[in-house]
């Protein structure tokens, strides 16, 4: 038998040469998983003549080298803090050898693959389009058609993937393959509308923080809780980035109204910039206004007073098998001056991408950190069951929540005392380990924790949220009428306008920008801790029946929060004047 094997291969390589096709390498498993998420089901195979956009992902030259300098920029007590590196400095780490980009096209075309193109802000992407057939004898796979259950969306993915043995050190990722990357938040909870006529009755709520506040958040509301200033930003140069998915589009008018009520201290004229990517747009209809893009919009505009604000719209047109997340990060890479501060609001669990494809985007965000910007996000609003509440036995990580290069913002409610959200999602990535600055703060909420969900997380993984803002009752206007929404998507942009602030001053001074902010959150000291409320999950109930009545029934209480740093809320909510302190103002 063996003999027998040893000459079929070897006949098996006389034909293929004399035929000139290639010899065929060994191969070996890329990436599988054992089932596929819970949102999607598995249908019949993919057609054969279907074609494929395929983008592969080339293992940057130096990541680790990447990480060192990053923090390096990032640390406060570092001589390097505040030096932030150019463009042609972060393509130094994060570009491809050209070895690696050879091998891999070389690879493609004994396969028959020429027309391939090269992507990407560090030329670390190569494209190509392929049918089903072809795809499935390059990469050893079964493609399959898989139904999103919730949409009834149709696409093409397989369990399971290989390439050439010695092509694993020189890709990271393939798409489509494995990732079933679908966003599971990015709108807000509504709780109720209030019809007004014209704008009269939101307006007269515009003064300091009072008991109001526990029912109905506005910006005078975080004025008072964070010590937000309503003085005008001077810093043309400053720029707030906010991310625009699934055709979510903010609405000018709507600004208008909002700000005509909620802060009349502001011109009403202030409006927003947009850029646009994927095929995204903004248009106008008053049909077309989305409560997610407004949201972000009117707590960025309206709290940032006077810090241009630009509005990044992703479109349909995404290919990079995660609905434009990396398209967007590459897009913001490319630009000479990217917007400093950049909030998100939109998210996956952890589980819907494999793990390269995570640690393919946690990277993109460090490169994007060690250039000056601060990166946001929405820790996700179900609690410990992840992005959004769902039945599950053990805690699932939102994700980017894990990564550690990027700000968490996790959710608070009410005054007097402000307490955790209980669908603020937080816990323990179970695909990035815990990072060097966590430590301490992390060790100490374990020990308080004790044996409390012991075996339902990875005590080892990064933690998350890192911090929080209000993200219950919060007022703002869709089609002229105005509603109170609920989520973590309330918190990012207002966290992100406190650091837009704090740069417009540092600018203003002839300092660096933040840039990275985690390190800088060492100093507790900072920020208002939380230390009442938990995030409960893993037992779905009605989102409306969480958030009014804020009690759980059944599943886990999820996470406690205590004084210090937790998983329900971070390090606490901003304390501006401490931050700027801290910032060194």
């Amino acid at each position: 038998m063996v003999a027998l094997s040893s000459l079929s291969i070897s006949l098996l390589a006389l034909s293929s040469a004399a035929n000139g096709s290639p010899t065929r390498r060994a191969m070996a498993i890329h990436d599988e998983r054992v089932a596929t998420p819970d949102t999607f089901v598995k249908a019949e195979p993919a057609a054969m003549e279907t074609t494929l956009n395929f983008r592969i992902g080339i293992t940057p030259k130096d990541i680790v080298g990447l990480e060192k300098a990053t923090l390096a920029v990032s640390e406060p007590d570092s001589a390097l803090y505040g030096q932030h590196l150019s463009f042609d400095e972060v393509k130094a780490f994060a570009a491809p050898t050209p070895e690696s980009v050879a091998l891999v096209t070389e690879w493609l075309s004994d396969n028959g693959i020429s027309d391939v193109k090269t992507s990407g802000a560090f030329d670390d992407w190569l494209t190509f389009t392929i049918p089903v057939s072809h795809a499935s004898s390059l990469l050893d796979a079964n493609f399959d058609n898989f139904v999103h259950t919730p949409t009834g969306e149709r696409v093409i993915r397989t369990l399971a993937y290989s390439i050439p043995a010695d092509l694993l050190p020189h890709i990271e990722v393939v798409h489509p393959t494995t990732s079933f990357a679908k966003q599971r938040f990015g709108g807000p909870t509504p709780m109720m509308s209030i019809p007004i006529p014209g704008t009269s009755n939101i307006t007269e709520r515009a003064l300091p923080a009072s008991i109001l506040c526990n029912y109905i958040v506005t910006p005078a509301c975080l004025e008072a809780l964070y010590g937000i200033p309503t003085t005008r930003a001077t810093q043309s140069s400053n720029r707030l980035g906010v991310s625009g998915f699934i055709d979510q589009f903010a609405n000018q008018a709507d600004l208008r109204t909002f700000l005509g009520a909620l802060r009349p201290d502001m011109s009403s004229a202030t409006t927003f910039t947009l850029q646009t990517l994927d095929g995204g747009q903004n248009p106008q209809g008053a049909n077309q206004a989305g409560i997610e893009a407004n949201l972000d919009i009117q707590y960025t505009v309206g709290v940032a007073t006077g810090v241009p604000t630009v509005f990044v719209s992703v479109g349909d047109r995404t290919t990079d098998g995660v609905n434009g997340f990396l398209d967007i990060i590459n897009f913001l890479n490319a630009q000479s001056a990217p917007p400093q501060v950049l909030t998100t609001s939109y998210g996956f669990d952890e589980t819907d991408l494999p793990a390269a494809t995570a640690t393919r985007l946690c990277n993109a965000y460090m490169a994007l950190g060690a250039r000056g910007v601060s990166i946001l996000f929405a820790s996700g609003d179900g609690g410990v069951s992840g992005a959004q509440n769902k039945s599950c036995t053990t805690f699932i990580p939102a994700f980017p929540g894990g990564c550690a290069f990027h700000t968490s913002v996790g959710a608070t409610r009410g005054i007097n005392p402000e307490v955790a959200a209980t669908f603020s999602s937080g816990g323990f990535s179970r695909v990035f380990t815990r990072p060097s600055f966590q430590d301490a703060a992390v060790t100490s909420y374990l020990g308080a924790l004790g044996n409390t969900n012991s075996g339902r997380f990875n005590a080892a993984g990064r933690a998350f949220p890192d911090v929080a803002a209000q993200g219950q009752n919060v007022e703002i206007v869709v089609g002229r009428r105005a509603g109170l929404v609920a989520g973590t998507s309330c918190s990012s942009p207002i966290f992100a306008s406190v650091i837009s602030l704090i740069n417009d001053r540092l600018i203003a001074a002839g300092r660096p920008v933040l840039g990275f902010l985690n390190p800088l959150f060492a100093n507790p000291q900072a920020f208002f801790d939380i230390t009442s409320g938990n995030n409960p999950g893993c037992k779905y109930q009605s989102p409306l029946t969480a958030v009014i009545l804020t009690h759980f029934k059944g599943g886990t209480n999820g996470f406690p929060a205590k004084p210090g740093c937790e998983s329900v809320t971070g390090l606490g909510t901003p304390n501006f004047a401490a931050l700027l302190s801290a910032a060194g103002l």
